[in-house]
């Protein structure tokens, strides 16, 4: 393989021939095989141009090293979007899905310098209170009870079901979520993964936040809400609201694709017992393995080169977006003779750098409990379809399934309440249900607070 420094421009055939053309990431062929899209771009070296949605481009990297040399060097490669150029001179189109994902926005993500550590160092240090034996609880009580809606049925779509709605209760417990509110942000953060009236379930997310954050102001609790403001960077209620949607959508959306990316493996590749759980079949392997070679996050952390800069050959203009391919990078050919003794925690599933995810240990524990609690409750849990019908969610920057289906021998007895562990009575009705006897998506936070009395 030629090594960064021998590059001297795009081969014959590589998309940058033909007038610049980009490959486009969006769609379903791009969803359906990302791995030949990926090949494709390496032809033309360390980074390739591309287009994130109609009117929208951006390069990628798909090398591993030069992604992180990329992640590791701030003072070159800022995150701040509002160096964007494009965007600035009015070339992007304002109402592009990935706008939401890109946009500046005051939190960790997108600052840089001092303002970055400030707010960083916020984020951090009130993860870092986190007392993980009661976080391991709480997912405990969650799987059980989200379990419990759906195995009297025999079926379930683990996505749906289980992995979509798991780390959005568990956050909100880690939050400090009233029943109310809490329902309201699950309602308004659901409708924006499925696509539902995007703008508004935008706004409705900013005003839960808002709502959380004057109850905190009030009456703070032992929650990393209040913890975060508590903190002596002294954040506004805007900044409280932009870093918690952050740490919102970096712990419900990444833990979802990877309890659900994991239990496909789990559940139908026979390198992991392909549905036959046994006890050498381990959970952190299936997640390490998803970790490595299908990221939740494929294609993200948005980077701006300060001015323009030749990366291993490549010339990239100031101000360009240049996003880091983990997927590509991960499975770099020049990593594959070294595989073998790289640490397994060497993939870059997690960035590196100063802009590293705050909240791995967090969404590892989650990760591994869901699954965990989910093989022991129904141990013949197995895929409802063949894996080669699955299909996976059109986007440029998650590795997502559309649909999980399982199937599994039905627990006849419903628990519909749980146990008052004070008197052993129960504790509760069910939550509203529709027609299929799921809870309604309005009322799972207090449904489970009902369910479950803490």
């Amino acid at each position: 393989m030629q090594s960064h420094s021998e590059f001297q421009g795009p081969p014959p055939g590589c998309p940058a021939h033909n007038g610049g053309e980009r490959l486009p990431m969006y769609g379903p062929e791009f969803a359906a095989a990302p791995d030949a899209f990926y090949q494709r771009l390496r032809e033309h070296g360390p980074s390739a141009p591309v287009e994130l949605a109609p009117g929208v481009e951006a390069e990628l990297v798909t090398d591993y090293t030069a992604a992180l040399h990329i992640l590791q060097n701030p003072d070159t490669f800022a995150r701040d979007s509002r160096r964007w150029r494009a965007l600035n001179e009015g070339q992007v189109p304002l109402d592009s899905p990935v706008l939401p994902m890109m946009m500046y926005r005051p939190n960790s993500m997108f600052s840089d310098g001092a303002e970055h550590l400030r707010l960083r160092q916020a984020v951090t240090e009130s993860l870092g209170r986190l007392d993980m034996h009661r976080v391991s609880r709480h997912v405990d009580r969650v799987a059980a009870y989200l379990i419990d809606q759906f195995s009297v049925r025999g079926k379930a779509d683990l996505i749906t079901d289980y992995s979509q709605l798991l780390p959005l209760l568990v956050f909100n417990d880690l939050f400090g979520c009233p029943a109310e509110l809490g329902d309201q942000l699950i309602l308004a953060i659901s409708n924006l993964f499925d696509g539902i009236d995007a703008e508004r379930a935008n706004e409705a997310m900013a005003a839960s936040l808002f709502e959380l954050v004057a109850l905190k102001r009030t009456s703070p609790g032992d929650d990393v809400t209040s913890w975060l403001m508590q903190h002596q960077s002294q954040l506004s209620d805007e900044e409280m609201v932009h870093q918690l949607a952050l740490l919102i959508g970096a712990g419900t959306e990444p833990v979802q694709n990877i309890i659900a990316n994991a239990l496909l493996l789990l559940l139908s590749d026979e390198q992991y017992g392909g549905g036959q759980h046994g006890a050498g079949v381990l959970v952190e392997d299936a997640i390490n393995e998803v970790l490595w070679n299908s990221p939740p996050i494929a294609n993200y952390a948005t980077h701006y080169p300060v001015h323009d800069v030749e990366l291993s050959g490549a010339k990239l203009a100031a101000g360009t977006p240049v996003l880091i391919s983990f997927a590509a990078a991960n499975t770099d050919p020049s990593l594959s003779a070294s595989r073998q003794t790289v640490s397994k925690r060497a993939h870059l599933a997690w960035g590196a750098g100063p802009h590293a995810c705050p909240a791995k240990d967090p969404a590892l524990l989650i990760s591994i409990r869901a699954i965990e609690k989910l093989l022991n409750v129904l141990p013949d849990i197995e895929l409802g379809v063949p894996a080669r019908t699955l299909t996976w969610r059109p986007g440029p920057f998650h590795r997502a399934l559309n649909a999980l289906p399982a199937r599994f021998t039905p627990v006849r007895e419903k628990r519909t309440s749980a146990p008052d562990r004070t008197n052993g009575h129960t504790a509760g009705d069910t939550p509203t249900q529709n027609r299929e006897g799921k809870p309604r998506k309005g009322s799972w936070w207090s449904g489970f607070l009902t369910w479950w009395k803490v």
